[in-house]
């Protein structure tokens, strides 16, 4: 009996502790509180009062069983709570407008973006002009050809320029017009099928490829001394426009043509059928140029012929004649004739050019001190850069004879497999030897890429900001975009610049120098050296 009653004892225990440990959520918000019906507080005999049906021992703590749901209707319906849930709301709406009045503020306060100028991919980068006879041979003859061209797509790539400038390749008998064929390409540069295989491996790499024309490129006159306003048929020998229309069909991006001023002296209107028939095969998604050209050395004459050659680029050597000097021009000079070329343009974009097969290279032309200064102005000027193959390793004319391309220091430079009596070159003056960073060719890739990633580079307003002895700075700025400063110091001697009064800045970041030595990081506006013949870029951000 008494282990029983020990069992009924340890049952009854084990029961009173299950009560005493319900959940305390169960205790309602308002026990203990007078007229408190639900869940009500056990007596002190152990009664149960309330609804809760449990009962608990004398002593142990109050049993929480919540609200009913009649209960928490009545106390959301009072008066208190309903204005409490209004004026929340209403300070809710009240916080949201204020946040929206604000976010409007800024945005109609913040300085407008201002819109991108309608551009044509010739206004985003360089063009690279292809001397096809040396560039690279393919079959080992010992003439550069269009298969050789494809060959080095990647080399040409890798300059970031946007589109290259092959020929003329034409078949051409020095000035017999009997003997061209605008639309027949010269067997020694390869076939129809290679010209095509060229454009598609150009348009896998994003280049663009234009078709030098130039008639009669082997003899004197370029275009046979034709008068186009003869009626006779004498200009129907040539029969340009049907050239012109073959090769776009093709798939050529442009064309060129130079000699340009023998045309307008006899028909000027022809340049502007020339220029409206490659609109013809023009897209909003696919522009095709028309660049004409001229190789008169005459700044002056020049000037003549920009707004008369009708076209979507005008190529000349304007600048060559001003800094092929023997003693340094001055700044003055050189900002005389920027000025008025960019004024003469008008709404036509400009190009430069020192370069070229009618003329050479720069390595050759230009005085030693200045070749990294003459790109660096090539680049950041306003405009579209004309850059000749080779100069971008410093490449130099041979007497006699048209510089091969120098791809390694292997023999003849890597341009031809064929046996030859030409020097095989040093390495550093290969384009496989210019991987340093203080290198020519690192430098006009640096330069390259500047151009069609800077829109102040590309489409910034061009000013004059200084011009003091041999040193010639100028500014590029667009909108909200980063700003760039140039300093070209021409001269072979040191120099010491103070930029101040020109609403500009105290400090600026150095972006790129001619001159590899150059430090890097910020320097004072007010107290800049350049070294000799150093182009030096700067850049500082734009400040609302």
């Amino acid at each position: 009996m008494s282990s029983e009653a020990g069992m009924k004892d340890a049952e009854l225990g084990l029961k009173e502790v299950e009560l005493n440990e319900v959940d305390q959520e169960k205790v309602p918000m308002t026990a203990g509180l007078p007229g408190d019906t639900n869940g009500a507080l056990k007596g002190e005999k152990g009664e149960v009062s309330g609804g809760s049906g449990l009962r608990v021992g004398p002593g142990s703590p109050s049993v929480f069983t919540g609200l009913s749901k009649e209960e928490l209707l009545a106390v959301a319906s009072s008066p208190a709570w309903v204005r409490s849930r209004w004026l929340l709301l209403a300070l809710f709406w009240l916080a949201w407008l204020a946040m929206l009045a604000g976010a409007v503020l800024i945005i109609v306060r913040a300085p407008r973006c201002r819109p991108l100028p309608a551009a044509r991919w010739w206004h985003r980068g360089g063009l690279y002009r292809i001397h096809s006879p040396a560039f690279q041979d393919s079959d080992g003859d010992g003439e550069g050809d269009l298969a050789g061209v494809s060959q080095r797509m990647e080399e040409i790539a890798a300059l970031k320029v946007k589109g290259i400038i092959i020929g003329p390749i034409h078949q051409n008998v020095a000035d017999m017009v009997n003997e061209t064929r605008l639309n027949k390409i010269d067997s020694t540069f390869g076939s129809l099928e290679q010209m095509q295989n060229l454009l598609e491996v150009a348009k896998r790499k994003g280049l663009k490829v234009i078709l030098d024309l130039t008639p009669n490129y082997k003899g004197k006159q370029k275009w046979f001394g034709i008068n186009f306003n003869r009626t006779d048929g004498g200009q129907d020998l040539l029969r340009e426009e049907e050239a012109f229309q073959f090769w776009l069909k093709m798939g050529v991006d442009g064309l060129s043509v130079s000699g340009i001023e023998e045309v307008l002296t006899s028909a000027p209107h022809r340049v502007a059928e020339w220029q409206n028939l490659t609109k013809n095969f023009s897209g909003d998604d696919d522009p095709r140029i028309f660049i004409t050209g001229t190789a008169v050395a005459e700044p002056e004459e020049i000037l003549q012929l920009i707004n008369q050659s009708d076209a979507d680029l005008f190529f000349s050597y304007y600048l060559r004649k001003t800094l092929l000097a023997l003693s340094p021009p001055t700044a003055r000079s050189v900002q005389q004739r920027v000025e008025e070329y960019i004024e003469k343009c008008g709404k036509s974009w400009p190009s430069w050019a020192i370069s070229g097969y009618e003329v050479g290279h720069i390595a050759s032309s230009v005085q030693q001190h200045l070749h990294g200064l003459v790109h660096m102005m090539l680049f950041t000027l306003p405009g579209t850069p004309f850059i000749y193959y080779g100069d971008e390793i410093g490449l130099k004319d041979s007497q006699g004879k048209t510089p091969w391309m120098l791809w390694n220091a292997s023999a003849n430079g890597g341009f031809t497999s064929r046996q030859s009596l030409r020097e095989t070159p040093l390495l550093n003056q290969t384009v496989q030897g210019q991987k340093s960073p203080s290198s020519p060719l690192s430098l006009f890739k640096k330069l390259s890429l500047l151009k069609i990633k800077e829109r102040s580079l590309q489409f910034g307003e061009f000013q004059s900001i200084y011009s003091e002895g041999n040193v010639y700075g100028y500014s590029r700025v667009w909108d909200q975009s980063d700003r760039f400063l140039v300093l070209l110091n021409i001269d072979t001697q040191s120099a010491v610049v103070s930029l101040a009064g020109n609403s500009l800045p105290a400090r600026a970041t150095i972006e790129l120098s001619s001159k590899a030595d150059r430090s890097e990081g910020e320097v004072s506006l007010t107290d800049l050296h350049l070294a000799g013949g150093e182009g030096l870029l700067l850049k500082f951000a734009y400040v609302a």
